[in-house]
């Protein structure tokens, strides 16, 4: 074999030591990442909807634990599971209606360095936030989301626990109970993948001339179990390959809404057109396969905007006069706080501190609370509900 050649296992291989090295590095002691942020009462308060004094009159006469003051005799914050409690006890829980439907949403653009697995990854610590129950499938065989959840998809991830046993030509699951992993949210879980995920697509290219009835049972397959799973869950999140491949056609089948992250850029502008008319050609061409494709919204999401290069803001106009209604007014800011947290391997949300300047973390985690909420409010239209007044905005009114 060509010594060039045979270099890239070593590129490989030494990559794959790096990254179990940074993960080591960056997660706890005995390499498991934790949850360790904390809310104070008021940014509680403000997330539950209600008044400080409501939390602690539900203290105080036993409906909530009372808070053990830290060592400094300060006043502890919340964490998730807390949050999430307290949300129980208060009747703040934004959990759909038995009958609602739960969104089932693929974050998908054909274009790679969109940012597809970071919004997908941030809109799922946001909701889980506001306390949705959550499931994250990675159907891209690349795994970045399952790497910025803390799973080194070469080292802790087998090819028995992604879709492949499911999907495959000759499966050995019949639901997809067996790939849910616990992830270090509470009310957030996640379907892993790794590299060998894209052997389904080998199979099913091989699968000769019966290959339209295979591809067309795969299609069904998916969709049937991903609604099973979605029982347990208000929103399914689906980060599918940055490619027309068969589990890409396969996500958008199962999916009920359509997410598209676009960078600013004229080269992304573009691209994305393509995939739209990609995506009108295929979903017009399953439908006639009597393939069901249904979507209760699509839109677009401008991420890694720049507010401060013109030519950013050039292409985001060019975006709204094309787009309209269908691109979404707030997008995702270009923020080195963004990229701190994904060297370790975390979402913004996941940071006990600043790792910045506090004002750059501020600004950006109001710019994510603000980008994300848009798709919370689309989820919650389709199940007709409308946003809760808050206490607070009641009394002052």
């Amino acid at each position: 074999m060509n010594s060039e050649v045979s270099r890239i296992a070593e590129l490989a291989e030494a990559g794959e030591r790096m990254i179990e090295r940074l993960r080591k590095k960056a997660f706890l002691p005995e390499s498991r990442k934790g949850l360790a942020v904390r809310y104070g009462i008021a940014e509680a308060a403000a997330l539950l909807g209600c008044s400080t004094n409501r939390i602690r009159m539900a203290e105080e006469d036993g409906r909530l634990p009372a808070p053990q003051p830290t060592e400094n005799h300060r006043r502890p914050g919340y964490s998730i599971e807390d949050m999430l409690n307290m949300r129980q006890v208060l009747g703040a829980s934004p959990a759909r209606a038995p009958l609602d439907q739960a969104a089932i949403i693929a974050v998908q653009n054909f274009k790679g360095g969109v940012g597809k697995s970071t919004v997908t990854t941030h809109l799922a610590h946001y909701l889980a936030v506001q306390g949705y129950r959550v499931l994250v499938v990675d159907c891209d065989s690349q795994a970045t989301t399952t790497t910025l959840f803390g799973f080194n998809p070469h080292f802790n991830i087998t090819r028995e626990q992604t879709l492949y046993p499911y999907l495959s030509i000759d499966p050995t699951q019949t639901d997809l109970l067996y790939a849910v992993q616990k992830t270090p949210w509470p009310n957030v879980d996640l379907i892993p993948s790794n590299l060998e995920l894209f052997d389904v697509e080998y199979e099913l290219a091989a699968a000769g001339a019966d290959g339209g009835s295979v591809l067309a049972s795969r299609f069904r397959k998916l969709k049937q179990g991903l609604q099973d799973l979605a029982r347990n869950y208000d929103i399914v999140l689906l980060d599918p390959p940055p490619a027309l491949g068969t589990i890409s056609l396969a996500v958008m089948q199962a999916a009920n809404a359509l997410l598209v992250p676009l960078a600013a850029t004229t080269p992304d502008f573009c691209s994305t057109v393509q995939f739209l008319s990609m995506m009108d050609q295929v979903t017009e061409q399953l439908i006639n396969a009597g393939i069901e494709v249904q979507y209760d919204f699509v839109r677009l999401l401008c991420s890694k905007f720049d507010a401060n290069d013109p030519s950013h803001t050039m292409v985001r106009q060019i975006m709204e006069q094309a787009f309209g209604p269908a691109l979404l007014p707030v997008p995702i800011l270009e923020s080195a706080e963004i990229s701190h947290a994904a060297l370790r391997m975390m979402s913004v949300y996941e940071l006990e501190r600043p790792i910045g300047t506090p004002k750059t973390h501020k600004r950006c985690r109001s710019n994510l609370d603000e980008a994300m909420g848009q798709v919370a409010a689309l989820v919650r239209r389709s199940w007709g509900v409308v946003a809760p007044a808050r206490e607070e905005d009641v009394v002052n009114a």
